[in-house]
């Protein structure tokens, strides 16, 4: 499988499991049983109007991805690049979609991202991250909160594409959320699917590395040690039931979605069971399939993702537009210096 198939894969399947999530995010499971069956539910549901509808981690995963790019052309052209103040530009350019502003009265609307009308949507957007947003005064600037949520780990996939895939994801998740757990959870994230794309490491494989290179940082005990947990229960052959995932929690705060997302994936017998697995308990359903469909898509690429899923899609398009941007990037963009490519240059201002 080559490296875009990886990175389709990977963005898409995100989307996907997002959306399969979206119509049940704030139902318990004994809710979405009763609406959906016994199996809870399986396939796409209206949310939001339509079918196939992605929220808030898809749209910020997007405009992450917009700001590592743009990064990459601020980089070439300025010779120099703070890489999580262009992100944090690209999440800046998001609110603004959301009808909110912040107190950066410099945030440019330009670039093509942000002129697709689909993205201008609210899809219950995270309270944490519009407040974190909204009261930024610098690009680049921490949060000054002690939230964990998961929204700095849904947002960060497009970081396993670029260098420093772990720094980055890192960073970028403090500008929203500023307990260690939080942000660290994002970096591990980020760095597990990097180690699958770059080199082509199983899932398990890929987790053990990581937490060995990782998992002794400060801050990352919370992250590190449910992790571990999820792939005792993985080793040992327990399998992700409604029930079991609400043992560990519901997936509101990062260490929980990460794990819960890891153990879909690890015991997954295909993608659709994987992602099925991760929407269906109570708690945030979106985040943990979004997490799930990242990891899987990544090692399966897109072909492993059911078409009845994929057709209706939304902004499946644009998702798979900027993937392919992605990977016209040279893998070791450092974030200054080097050739650039005119259609990439003229679709991310570097800014």
């Amino acid at each position: 499988m080559n490296r875009l198939e990886r990175i389709k894969g990977c963005l898409l399947g995100g989307a996907v499991g997002d959306a399969l999530g979206a119509p049940v995010e704030f139902l318990d499971w004994s809710a979405i049983r009763a609406t959906f069956g016994e199996r809870g539910i399986v396939d796409f549901a209206p949310a939001y109007g339509r079918l196939g509808a992605i929220t808030d981690d898809t749209q910020m995963m997007l405009f992450t991805a917009e700001g590592l790019l743009r990064a990459h052309v601020r980089g070439i052209s300025r010779g120099i690049c703070h890489i999580p103040g262009v992100i944090h530009h690209a999440l800046l350019r998001w609110l603004m979609t959301q009808d909110y502003s912040s107190a950066i009265t410099s945030v440019s609307l330009d670039g093509w991202l942000v002129k697709e009308r689909e993205l201008w949507s609210r899809r219950a957007p995270g309270q944490t991250c519009l407040s974190a947003l909204k009261a930024s005064t610098e690009f680049g600037s921490f949060a000054q909160n002690d939230s964990k949520g998961c929204g700095a780990v849904m947002r960060v996939a497009p970081c396993a594409f670029f260098r420093n895939a772990f720094d980055n994801a890192a960073e970028s998740g403090r500008l929203t959320h500023g307990h260690p757990t939080g942000y660290l959870a994002g970096g591990l994230f980020a760095d597990i699917l990097q180690r699958i794309v770059d080199r082509e490491d199983s899932l398990e494989d890929a987790i053990a590395k990581s937490l060995s290179e990782h998992g002794g940082k400060p801050g990352m005990e919370e992250t590190r040690d449910i992790v571990e947990r999820v792939l005792f229960f993985s080793y040992e052959g327990h399998r992700p039931t409604p029930e079991r995932i609400e043992e560990l929690g519901g997936g509101w705060i990062a260490e929980e979605a990460l794990a819960i997302g890891i153990w879909c994936a690890l015991t997954a017998t295909s993608f659709e069971d994987g992602v099925i697995n991760a929407v269906n308990h109570s708690g945030d359903s979106d985040s943990t399939g979004l997490i799930a469909g990242h990891l899987l898509g990544i090692q399966h690429g897109v072909e492993a993702i059911p078409d009845r899923w994929l057709a209706p899609l939304e902004l499946r398009g644009v998702t798979e537009a900027v993937a392919e941007d992605i990977e016209r990037v040279p893998r070791d963009f450092s974030g200054y210096g080097g050739e650039f490519d005119d259609e990439i240059w003229e679709r991310y201002p570097g800014g």
